[in-house]
């Protein structure tokens, strides 16, 4: 699919003025996050920012090399939100929940917008080859994170030995990726939980308790 001028021009040109280049990052995230990457224009995102189209292409770049920035700081912030929950010192089953509870405090603030990646990233790695690489990076990352926690859970004795760390790794990556989509939705945030803790239980080999 052939992208707009605007969107695949010249990344950057002049110098830039002086702006809050965070502050119009995190408003181009917010816009792009509502309406998506093919239907957001670049006079929508200048809007949100407060930014005139041409300092956006001196700050930032075109459309694409802003959604890609837009893109890779969200894979920064939501990754580090997981590491950070699965760092801990806490049992297996808790850092489980608490990378859960990490990704609900995205995907629920606010509006109901779930994941930044599954709301506006997915319908666009078909054709376009960079979003790809970011969305296949990301979602080797978080494999890999949790991977890796399994796999010291084992070294603890908090999970079988005969448990496939690597398989567990993707049940939990599946696991956030189906309360985002539900989030997107509009499912209550109580819910999402409720199916993350389930998961949880099947993955750590336990039955749910009641509520």
């Amino acid at each position: 699919m052939a992208r707009k001028k605007s969107e695949t021009g010249p990344a950057r040109r002049g110098r830039p003025p002086a702006y809050d280049t965070e502050t119009a990052l995190k408003r181009a995230t917010e816009t792009f996050w509502r309406t998506g990457y093919s239907g957001t224009s670049l006079d929508k995102v200048a809007a949100a920012t407060g930014m005139s189209p041409p300092s956006l292409y001196a700050v930032f770049g075109n459309k694409h090399a802003l959604y890609l920035e837009a893109l890779a700081r969200y894979w920064e912030i939501s990754l580090a939100a997981t590491r950070e929950a699965l760092a801990g010192d806490h049992p297996l089953d808790e850092a489980l929940m608490l990378a859960y509870d990490a990704a609900l405090s995205i995907y629920c603030k606010g509006s109901a917008r779930g994941c930044f990646v599954v709301g506006t990233a997915v319908t666009e790695v078909a054709e376009d080859a960079a979003i790809r690489s970011s969305v296949a990076t990301g979602l080797r990352a978080i494999d890999a994170d949790f991977e890796a926690r399994f796999r010291l859970a084992q070294d603890k004795g908090e999970l079988d030995r005969e448990a496939d760390p690597a398989a567990l790794a993707i049940l939990a990556a599946a696991t956030m990726q189906t309360i985002a989509i539900r989030a997107r939705s509009g499912a209550r945030r109580a819910d999402l939980r409720e199916i993350a803790r389930k998961a949880v239980a099947v993955i750590c080999r336990r039955q749910p308790e009641a509520h």
